[in-house]
């Protein structure tokens, strides 16, 4: 059976990481979970603790200093997750707007369906996103036309933080080259796995915005991912193996 685990990076989710842990850990598969926590005022991490007596040997813990950024908190999770021999690597929110019931699916579009990494993806299939204000919605589709059209990117969902990396896409990245540190990351990350040659396949979710604690989004987001992927658009993609 291949080694499994889901990433999560947390920012103050006291009301969401017991119960997403949980979750999680209540699905086939023998998923493992690495929380990258960003020095979480709220106690997020002590939660965690106290859950990693119950699950010694599944649930692991990175505690940061202070808010770091989605960007690096993954990239700390990827290559935590490389140094201890998984062999698909998740990415997934805690908060429940992605179903924990879809890491299965994610998985076997790598592992049956034969694709190197897969996005679990709100655009494939028109818009499948729940609860969010329309400007929002809005907003985060045209950002993904606007990232194909630029790239020529062949994914709907360039956006997604919803995705099952296979290890041998990590190695080959070179992860200490990767330059956007917040929701830019997500557009990068996929831009390089596709001009590598990797195959992507998109499995459609839906989207639900979060019932509990507070959203990290930002204006600034927008404006990183914007401009940087008028750079990616210049970049040159190298293999590190």
């Amino acid at each position: 059976m291949h080694s499994k685990i889901v990433i999560i990076p947390t920012y103050n989710e006291k009301e969401n990481i017991e119960a997403i842990t949980r979750k999680v850990f209540s699905l086939a598969g023998g998923f493992h979970i690495l929380v990258i926590d960003d020095g979480s005022p709220d106690g997020t991490a002590d939660i965690v603790k106290s859950l990693q007596k119950d699950f010694p040997d599944r649930l692991f813990l990175i505690e940061r200093e202070g808010k770091l950024g989605l960007g690096t908190a993954y990239l700390t999770g990827f290559r935590w997750s490389i140094d201890h021999g998984y062999d698909y690597i998740f990415e997934m929110d805690a908060d429940f707007s992605h179903n924990p019931d879809d890491l299965i699916r994610l998985y076997e579009a790598c592992a049956t369906d034969g694709a190197d990494f897969s996005i679990g993806s709100r655009y494939c299939h028109g818009v499948s996103v729940v609860d969010w204000p329309i400007g929002r919605i809005v907003m985060s589709y045209f950002a993904s036309v606007y990232v194909r059209g630029v790239l020529n990117l062949k994914i709907y969902d360039t956006t997604a933080g919803f995705v099952c990396y296979s290890r041998k896409v990590l190695e080959t990245i070179d992860l200490d080259d990767v330059r956007m540190k917040g929701y830019g990351f997500q557009i990068e990350m996929k831009y390089t796995a596709y001009r590598l040659g990797f195959k992507v396949k998109e499995v459609p979710i839906i989207f639900i915005n979060r019932q509990l604690g507070t959203s990290k989004m930002s204006g600034g987001i927008f404006g990183e991912a914007f401009w940087g992927v008028l750079k990616l658009k210049f970049r040159k993609f190298k293999r590190k193996n």
